[in-house]
């Protein structure tokens, strides 16, 4: 691997010790061998306006059952862990809200945000005791200024959970689909999150292929 070719600083840990990892037709992907981060460089990232357009596409809602299926992945582990009536943030939303909804029925206040579709500042201002994030972390651009926003509004003893596919080695992203995506920029390993862990020191557990929750 060619080392940090383009001076190029990762934007979860700002190292510059990043390497080449992955280069497809269209995209490269760097590695940083400080926090295990793999990401797009910024300028072969797309603009806001043809990100949301891909977003837009997104057809997800609360009737439908498979999507809440696949978001129980992440509100079943919260919901054991978190004390009744809870305040929680719904960070990334999306245009169907639906995660929000789902714990609303368990009994807990929540808020929304989301750059495109709830851009409600005031929620970024507030105390919680449990955050979600769902197939969010991987579009992130400043991943450390984000996770580290969050990270702040969250009550000793609270939760961030998260849900996002890892990585796992150069050779299974290689032919891994979620890279596919050109709104994924920022792609998480268990490695990477170990290192949020130990810098926030926090609890840190893994559970099934994609879900992850840090306690305050």
């Amino acid at each position: 691997m060619d080392l940090n070719r383009g001076g190029h600083q990762c934007p979860l840990c700002s190292g510059y010790f990043v390497a080449d990892y992955h280069i497809d037709q269209n995209r490269s992907y760097l590695n940083c061998s400080t926090c295990s981060l793999v990401f797009v460089p910024s300028d072969q990232q797309l603009s806001p306006a043809d990100e949301k357009a891909v977003y837009d596409q997104h057809q997800n809602t609360p009737d439908d059952s498979g999507y809440r299926k696949f978001l129980s992945r992440l509100t079943a582990p919260i919901s054991e862990r978190v004390k009744p009536q809870s305040r929680g943030l719904d960070f990334g939303c999306g245009p169907g809200p639906t995660l929000s909804v789902m714990m609303e029925e368990q009994g807990h206040q929540m808020a929304l945000y989301d750059i495109y579709y709830a851009d409600y500042p005031q929620a970024l201002e507030q105390q919680y005791d449990f955050i979600t994030s769902t197939e969010v972390v991987e579009h992130l651009a400043n991943p450390r200024q984000e996770l580290e926003k969050l990270w702040a509004l969250i009550r000793p003893g609270g939760y961030l959970g998260l849900m996002t596919k890892l990585v796992k080695d150069r050779h299974s992203f290689t032919n891994w689909h979620y890279k596919n995506d050109p709104t994924h920029i920022s792609f998480f390993s268990v490695a990477t999150f170990n290192y949020l862990a130990e810098l926030w020191n926090a609890n840190i557990e893994f559970i099934g292929a994609d879900v992850i929750i840090l306690r305050k």
